[in-house]
């Protein structure tokens, strides 16, 4: 546990000196912040629909951006084996930088709170969905922070890496937005695949454990994959 922690401190404090934490964060809010005000100033609704609705989009190209280095630049600049000196395991190590992107996400997260303290004042904000989308939010960030990492787990190049993890994560997105494409005996098995439905059921404040079970599920199998890949590389 020490040694997942002290690779938690390591990675999480890797972010903030690259700009790019910073230009992330930045095309992040930007963007979240024109869902929100175009959906208040445009259609005068003040509710956070539209800001939930268009996440997982964005997380899909945001996450993968943030995640891309963790493995892929070690890789690349021969620090993974420099690493690997250090009393820590690959469990330690995917776990270390796992929880260092969720952190992340949760950081990026933050001044988007703003947004139900802005609708508070001028009506009424239903705290279910409000809750229920910010957990979502964040096991949905899990699952693609996963992602993000197996992907980065498997090249050298950190754009590489960044085009996998995006694939995987509008395939995901998209899947249940494709339905009609697919044969009838396959349509239930591809709904629960998709990501969005499940986060989208959250969002309105219905914490079902299926949902729940879906992110941890993906998570769970993401890092395994990024472990296997890593003990490939020991």
């Amino acid at each position: 546990m020490r040694s997942t922690v002290t690779i938690f401190k390591k990675e999480f404090g890797g972010f903030f000196v690259s700009p790019i934490a910073y230009i992330v964060i930045s095309i992040f809010l930007v963007l979240t912040g024109w869902f929100f005000f175009s959906t208040f100033f445009l259609y005068n609704q003040a509710d956070l629909r539209n800001f939930f609705s268009l996440l997982p989009m964005t997380f899909s190209f945001v996450i993968p951006a943030v995640t891309m280095r963790l493995f892929s630049e070690e890789f690349n600049t021969g620090s993974y084996e420099l690493l690997l000196t250090m009393p820590v395991s690959a469990t330690d190590i995917v776990l270390g930088k796992f929880l260092a992107a969720v952190a992340f996400v949760a950081i990026m997260l933050l001044p988007t709170l703003s947004y139900g303290t802005f609708i508070s004042f001028l009506g009424d904000l239903d705290p279910g969905p409000w809750i229920g989308g910010y957990v979502g939010a964040l096991l949905l960030g899990g699952a693609f922070a996963a992602i993000g990492l197996f992907a980065s787990s498997l090249t050298h190049n950190q754009i590489i890496a960044f085009i996998i993890g995006m694939a995987i994560c509008f395939t995901l997105t998209l899947l249940d937005k494709m339905l009609i494409f697919l044969p009838e005996a396959v349509l239930g098995i591809f709904q629960f695949i998709g990501a969005d439905t499940h986060f989208q059921n959250i969002a309105r404040g219905i914490l079902d454990s299926r949902d729940i079970l879906y992110f941890l599920s993906i998570s769970f199998v993401m890092l395994y994959g990024t472990h296997l890949a890593v003990l490939e590389k020991n």
